[in-house]
Protein backbone atom coordinates (compact mmCIF):
# COMPACT_ATOMS: atom_id res chain seq x y z
CA UNK A 1 0.00 0.00 0.00
CA UNK A 2 1.21 3.50 -0.76
CA UNK A 3 1.06 6.33 1.78
CA UNK A 4 1.85 10.01 1.22
CA UNK A 5 4.54 10.78 3.79
CA UNK A 6 5.57 14.33 2.81
CA UNK A 7 5.23 17.21 0.38
CA UNK A 8 8.30 18.99 -0.91
CA UNK A 9 8.37 22.71 -0.24
CA UNK A 10 10.79 25.36 -1.44
CA UNK A 11 14.49 25.03 -2.06
CA UNK A 12 16.79 25.81 0.88
CA UNK A 13 20.25 27.15 0.15
CA UNK A 14 22.23 26.46 -3.01
CA UNK A 15 23.25 22.81 -2.58
CA UNK A 16 19.98 21.10 -3.48
CA UNK A 17 18.21 20.89 -0.11
CA UNK A 18 14.44 21.31 0.11
CA UNK A 19 12.05 22.00 2.96
CA UNK A 20 9.54 19.23 3.57
CA UNK A 21 5.99 19.30 4.94
CA UNK A 22 5.93 16.04 6.89
CA UNK A 23 2.72 14.01 6.63
CA UNK A 24 3.70 11.02 8.73
CA UNK A 25 4.01 10.48 12.46
CA UNK A 26 7.13 8.41 11.78
CA UNK A 27 9.48 10.66 9.79
CA UNK A 28 12.59 8.94 11.18
CA UNK A 29 11.31 5.66 9.72
CA UNK A 30 9.92 6.91 6.40
CA UNK A 31 12.22 9.85 5.58
CA UNK A 32 15.68 8.63 6.59
CA UNK A 33 18.79 8.62 4.38
CA UNK A 34 18.63 5.82 1.83
CA UNK A 35 14.81 5.74 1.69
CA UNK A 36 13.53 5.41 -1.87
CA UNK A 37 10.20 7.14 -2.40
CA UNK A 38 7.85 7.22 -5.35
CA UNK A 39 6.40 10.60 -6.28
CA UNK A 40 3.30 12.36 -7.47
CA UNK A 41 3.77 13.41 -10.21
CA UNK A 42 5.42 10.09 -11.00
CA UNK A 43 7.65 11.62 -13.69
CA UNK A 44 9.76 13.28 -10.96
CA UNK A 45 10.72 10.08 -9.17
CA UNK A 46 11.57 7.80 -7.70
CA UNK A 47 13.70 9.89 -5.32
CA UNK A 48 16.34 8.53 -2.94
CA UNK A 49 17.03 10.54 0.21
CA UNK A 50 20.73 11.38 0.47
CA UNK A 51 20.64 13.44 3.68
CA UNK A 52 18.18 14.87 6.14
CA UNK A 53 18.42 17.37 8.97
CA UNK A 54 16.27 19.65 11.05
CA UNK A 55 16.88 23.39 10.70
CA UNK A 56 14.81 25.95 12.63
CA UNK A 57 12.11 23.35 13.29
CA UNK A 58 11.78 22.31 9.63
CA UNK A 59 12.92 19.08 8.05
CA UNK A 60 15.38 19.61 5.20
CA UNK A 61 16.10 16.80 2.75
CA UNK A 62 18.58 16.41 -0.09
CA UNK A 63 18.00 13.78 -2.75
CA UNK A 64 20.57 11.85 -4.75
CA UNK A 65 21.21 13.62 -8.07
CA UNK A 66 19.77 16.94 -6.86
CA UNK A 67 22.82 19.13 -6.36
CA UNK A 68 21.73 22.73 -6.87
CA UNK A 69 18.96 25.18 -6.07
CA UNK A 70 17.42 25.04 -9.56
CA UNK A 71 17.00 21.25 -9.43
CA UNK A 72 15.65 21.49 -5.89
CA UNK A 73 13.13 24.18 -6.83
CA UNK A 74 11.89 21.96 -9.69
CA UNK A 75 10.72 19.44 -7.05
CA UNK A 76 8.45 21.93 -5.27
CA UNK A 77 4.96 20.61 -4.40
CA UNK A 78 5.90 17.02 -5.26
CA UNK A 79 4.30 14.43 -2.98
CA UNK A 80 6.60 11.77 -1.53
CA UNK A 81 5.02 8.33 -1.28
CA UNK A 82 6.27 5.36 0.75
CA UNK A 83 5.37 1.72 0.19
CA UNK A 84 3.90 0.35 3.44
CA UNK A 85 2.73 -3.14 4.37
CA UNK A 86 -1.10 -2.89 4.72
CA UNK A 87 -0.91 -4.97 7.91
CA UNK A 88 1.54 -2.55 9.53
CA UNK A 89 0.13 -0.42 12.34
CA UNK A 90 1.65 2.56 14.19
CA UNK A 91 3.55 1.78 17.39
CA UNK A 92 1.30 4.05 19.47
CA UNK A 93 -2.13 2.42 19.94
CA UNK A 94 -3.72 5.90 19.88
CA UNK A 95 -2.44 6.60 16.34
CA UNK A 96 -3.94 5.44 13.06
CA UNK A 97 -2.99 5.49 9.42
CA UNK A 98 -5.45 7.26 7.14
CA UNK A 99 -6.32 4.02 5.34
CA UNK A 100 -7.44 2.52 8.67
CA UNK A 101 -9.94 5.35 9.20
CA UNK A 102 -11.34 5.83 5.69
CA UNK A 103 -14.77 4.21 5.33
CA UNK A 104 -15.33 3.73 9.09
CA UNK A 105 -18.94 4.29 10.13
CA UNK A 106 -19.36 7.26 12.47
CA UNK A 107 -21.92 6.99 15.27
CA UNK A 108 -22.69 8.96 18.42
CA UNK A 109 -22.45 7.35 21.88
CA UNK A 110 -26.20 6.62 21.78
CA UNK A 111 -25.81 4.78 18.45
CA UNK A 112 -27.16 7.48 16.13
CA UNK A 113 -25.63 7.13 12.67
CA UNK A 114 -23.74 10.23 11.55
CA UNK A 115 -22.18 8.93 8.33
CA UNK A 116 -18.96 7.44 6.99
CA UNK A 117 -15.41 8.86 7.01
CA UNK A 118 -14.54 9.80 3.42
CA UNK A 119 -11.32 11.72 3.97
CA UNK A 120 -8.79 12.86 6.57
CA UNK A 121 -7.69 16.50 6.42
CA UNK A 122 -4.29 17.11 8.02
CA UNK A 123 -4.08 20.66 9.34
CA UNK A 124 -1.16 22.21 11.24
CA UNK A 125 -2.77 21.95 14.68
CA UNK A 126 -5.18 19.03 14.37
CA UNK A 127 -6.62 16.56 11.92
CA UNK A 128 -10.22 16.62 10.72
CA UNK A 129 -12.36 13.65 9.85
CA UNK A 130 -14.45 14.50 6.79
CA UNK A 131 -17.67 12.54 7.23
CA UNK A 132 -20.16 12.00 4.45
CA UNK A 133 -23.68 11.91 5.81
CA UNK A 134 -26.42 9.65 4.43
CA UNK A 135 -28.00 12.68 2.68
CA UNK A 136 -24.73 13.39 0.83
CA UNK A 137 -23.73 16.42 2.87
CA UNK A 138 -20.41 16.54 4.74
CA UNK A 139 -19.47 17.39 8.29
CA UNK A 140 -15.95 18.05 9.56
CA UNK A 141 -15.16 16.49 12.93
CA UNK A 142 -11.99 17.47 14.82
CA UNK A 143 -10.00 14.28 15.43
CA UNK A 144 -9.34 14.88 19.12
CA UNK A 145 -9.97 12.50 22.03
CA UNK A 146 -12.68 14.72 23.59
CA UNK A 147 -14.83 14.47 20.45
CA UNK A 148 -13.70 11.08 19.08
CA UNK A 149 -13.19 8.97 22.21
CA UNK A 150 -13.30 5.59 20.48
CA UNK A 151 -12.02 4.05 17.26
CA UNK A 152 -13.04 0.42 16.91
CA UNK A 153 -11.27 -1.10 13.92
CA UNK A 154 -12.81 -4.55 14.55
CA UNK A 155 -16.33 -3.12 14.36
CA UNK A 156 -15.27 -0.62 11.66
CA UNK A 157 -16.68 2.39 13.49
CA UNK A 158 -15.72 5.65 15.15
CA UNK A 159 -17.74 6.75 18.16
CA UNK A 160 -18.09 10.50 18.66
CA UNK A 161 -19.35 12.82 21.40
CA UNK A 162 -20.10 15.96 19.39
CA UNK A 163 -20.39 19.29 21.19
CA UNK A 164 -23.59 21.25 20.65
CA UNK A 165 -23.74 22.67 17.14
CA UNK A 166 -21.14 20.40 15.53
CA UNK A 167 -23.69 18.22 13.75
CA UNK A 168 -26.65 20.62 13.78
CA UNK A 169 -26.03 24.36 13.54
CA UNK A 170 -29.44 25.11 15.09
CA UNK A 171 -28.11 23.65 18.37
CA UNK A 172 -25.00 25.87 18.42
CA UNK A 173 -24.42 27.96 21.52
CA UNK A 174 -23.83 31.64 20.77
CA UNK A 175 -20.76 32.82 22.68
CA UNK A 176 -21.08 36.53 21.92
CA UNK A 177 -21.62 38.82 24.88
CA UNK A 178 -22.63 41.68 22.60
CA UNK A 179 -26.22 42.81 22.78
CA UNK A 180 -28.08 44.22 19.80
CA UNK A 181 -29.45 47.71 20.36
Amino acid sequence: MQLVVARIGRAHGIKGEVTVEVRTDEPELRLGPGAVLTTDPSSVGPLTIATGRVHSGRLLLRFEGVTDRTAAEALRNTLLIAEVDPEEVPEDPEEYYDHQLIDLDVVTRDGTTVGRISEISHLPYQDLLIVERPDGSEVMIPFVAEIVPEIDLEEQRAVIEPPAGLLDESQAEIASGREDS
